[in-house]
């Protein structure tokens, strides 16, 4: 065989390697994102669960489920501080989790909207964490839980982004401005899809339904 066939043959079996690779790549990620979409889910069903029974037993749900929030996200951190990972993963699910388990009962979403960005925001910077990231993370969170619960998800996003910009503010300056950075837009974003979901209706005046005239 010449130089120039085997040379051909080599290129040939490294294209195939090559393809071989890339496709063991992308089954190993869907499996891996799969595995990953159930946990989350495992997440928000057992945060969920354990805030709505926890409310069902007590007379004062406003005022517990303002304490429910800030233990159950302490409950996360500690999990991640164990595991040695994963708050910046759950922290998502954990807040959607939470607003849910609160609406469930008739509970006040947006206190624990607003008290779940805290503590995760809060949490994040005592275990070291990416504050914005878990930020972000659980303002989406939130934000999700609004959506599937039917609930004002423009009202909940705002008051989730100032509860983290607060939280972030206490923690310092360089924090306050990571969190301010990424979460820029999220209630403008929010509120356009919502507008343009749910469009404002023509207001009714004396005018309504009268044909302009012809010039």
């Amino acid at each position: 065989m010449d130089k120039k066939s085997q040379g051909k043959r080599t290129k040939q079996s490294a294209q195939i390697n090559l393809g071989r690779a890339g496709s063991a790549v992308k089954d190993g990620v869907v499996r891996s994102l799969k595995g990953l979409s159930e946990i989350e889910a495992e997440i928000v069903s057992l945060v969920r669960n354990t805030v709505a029974d926890t409310l069902k037993a007590t007379a004062d749900v406003a005022g517990t489920s303002m304490t429910l929030s800030t233990e159950v996200v302490k409950g996360a951190i500690k999990a991640t501080e164990e595991v040695g990972t994963g708050l910046t993963m759950s922290a998502k699910s954990v807040a959607k989790g939470l607003v849910m388990g609160v609406g469930d009962v008739g509970g006040d979403v947006m206190t624990a909207a607003s008290r779940t960005v805290e503590g995760a925001v809060t949490g994040a910077a005592e275990v070291g964490a990416d504050v914005s990231v878990v930020a972000r993370r659980a303002v989406d969170g939130v934000i999700e839980a609004g959506k599937e619960t039917g609930a004002n998800v423009e009202e909940l996003a705002k008051v989730a982004v100032e509860g983290a910009i607060e939280a972030a503010s206490s923690i310092g300056t360089t924090a306050a401005r990571s969190v301010k950075e990424i979460l820029v837009g999220v209630v403008e974003g929010v509120r356009e899809v919502t507008g343009a979901a749910f469009p404002a209706r023509a207001t009714k005046g004396p005018s309504a339904g009268k044909k302009k005239p012809r010039r």
